[in-house]
């Protein structure tokens, strides 16, 4: 059975996935300030990494760098709601830029607003 890392096109498609995300992340007030400011290349490889060995590609990222723990390195940072809504419109403006085929990009929407909604670790109602 074919992965989705393969269905997609594998590392080129990732690549420009992650590219096309950061570029709305460095222009969004929000989200910026959640990403380095000095290494947005090593940002991007890092993500990429995670998303290729998530959907079936190499395990690099494993090798580099142990198990993802993805809410224990998102912990320092404050992911509301808003913080969420911001993340997902920036993977969904990235997504519609690569145009995937229907199927793909119904999994990878649905994988992607589960981990947002995964990532929140503040309630802007609780004081």
């Amino acid at each position: 059975m074919q992965s989705l890392h393969e269905a997609v096109g594998g590392e080129p498609f990732f690549r420009a996935l992650v590219h096309e995300f950061y570029e709305r992340v460095w222009a969004d007030d929000v989200l910026r300030p959640m990403y380095p400011q000095d290494d947005r290349a090593g940002a991007e490889e890092r993500f990429r990494m995670f998303l290729e060995q998530y959907w079936g590609g190499p395990q690099t990222y494993s090798e580099q760098r142990g198990h993802p723990r993805l809410r224990m390195r998102h912990a320092p940072f404050s992911v509301d709601p808003d913080a969420r809504e911001r993340w997902l419109a920036a993977m969904r403006g990235a997504l519609d830029a690569l145009d995937p085929a229907p199927l793909h990009r119904a999994e990878l929407d649905e994988y992607f607003e589960r981990a947002a909604t995964a990532m929140l670790n503040r309630n802007p109602l609780i004081r």
